[in-house]
């Protein structure tokens, strides 16, 4: 169908069904309109353009003597044409930045922490992922003699991946060897990756320097092995309590974007491709599981270093504005947050 311009008329009614819809969860006819705002027309006019954005593909009627409803379509004229730009409000700011600043200097802490505030504060289900870095690279590596012929790795990774393990040689060795050593293999590895380093590694002939080599690539290649980062969630009965979810399809649809590994991976890959919020109504025919969710997702971290993703998730018809603020403003507290854990300078 070819792209029509919709007329200031129509807009402004457009804007008040999917407003007065949000609210109601009941269609929307033009007496209502009439009643409940102030447009200065009468209900034969607005019934008209009603029927003009029926045609359109921008509203819908679910029954012959019903009002009409936003299609998917609607949704998407609406959160681009139509979506007042908001703000979280300052109370609200303040009160989250303070449960965080309340909360244990830990990653996971404050991931179920976002998971919570997400789902309580837009009333809908959540999803956080755990930040991964882009890309596996080697940052710098310790050894340290803990006892006889046990020597501690450190192994740093960009993003600020760390691991340790203890490995045992046949003679003790000292720790000025141990701490050269370290010196020479951060010099040689920084900045590579798993394949990078074996390559880099072709001349390397002490025994400690190959079993370091071995345990580095090793640990790095099963981080990468790793599909996907952990996954916080929340809110799943906040969501359920909509009308559009109590049937079983609707029930089936909104659980399976909250648990099928598959369908968030692609979610988070979305998210992760873009910044900004991304805001995904009934699939966008790309996922047919989800035709009847609404997902407001974004990107949070650090872009090229530690990322990861979180949104909300629930009806078509959820309040995009005020979830669109909520979203943002975790993202960009999340994105602070991670900066400072892991030593990134981003702006505030």
């Amino acid at each position: 169908m070819e792209k029509v311009e919709l007329t200031e008329r129509q807009q402004n009614i457009m804007r008040l069904v999917v407003r007065e819809y949000i609210k109601s969860a009941t269609p929307v006819g033009s007496k209502t309109l009439v009643t409940e705002y102030n447009i200065g027309v009468s209900p034969a006019t607005i019934r008209n353009e009603m029927a003009r954005l029926e045609e359109l593909g921008y509203l819908m009627q679910p029954h012959t003597s019903a009002g009409r409803v936003p299609t998917e379509l609607g949704y998407r004229y609406f959160v681009e044409k139509l979506m007042e730009q908001v703000e979280l409000p300052n109370e609200e700011q303040r009160m989250i930045s303070h449960q965080f600043h309340q909360a244990r200097l830990e990653l996971d802490q404050w991931l179920r922490l976002s998971a919570a505030v997400l789902a309580h504060t837009s009333r809908n289900a959540s999803l956080v992922t755990a930040p991964k870095s882009a890309l596996c690279h080697f940052k710098h590596v310790e050894l340290i003699s803990i006892r006889d012929n046990s020597v501690l790795v450190v192994l740093v990774l960009e993003g600020g991946t760390l691991k340790q393990q203890i490995l045992t040689f046949d003679t003790p060795v000292q720790q000025s060897e141990l701490g050269a050593l370290a010196r020479q293999l951060t010099d040689l590895w920084s900045g590579l990756d798993y394949k990078a380093i074996l390559a880099a590694s072709a001349s390397l002939t002490d025994e400690i320097a190959l079993t370091v080599r071995d345990v580095v690539v090793d640990t790095m290649q099963r981080i990468e092995a790793r599909r996907s980062s952990d996954i916080y969630r929340d809110g799943l009965l906040n969501t359920l309590n909509h009308p559009e979810f109590k049937n079983r399809e609707g029930i089936q649809q909104l659980i399976r974007v909250l648990e099928e590994r598959q369908l968030v991976d692609q979610l988070v890959g979305e998210a992760l491709q873009h910044g900004g919020v991304q805001i995904i109504i009934g699939g966008e025919g790309k996922w047919e599981e989800f035709s009847d969710v609404g997902i407001v997702l974004a990107r949070y971290g650090v872009e090229d270093g530690v990322t990861g993703a979180m949104g909300v998730l629930g009806p078509l018809r959820m309040p995009y504005s005020r979830t669109v603020s909520v979203v943002r403003y975790m993202s960009h507290l999340m994105s602070n947050l991670i900066s400072d854990l892991y030593g990134y300078d981003i702006p505030r």
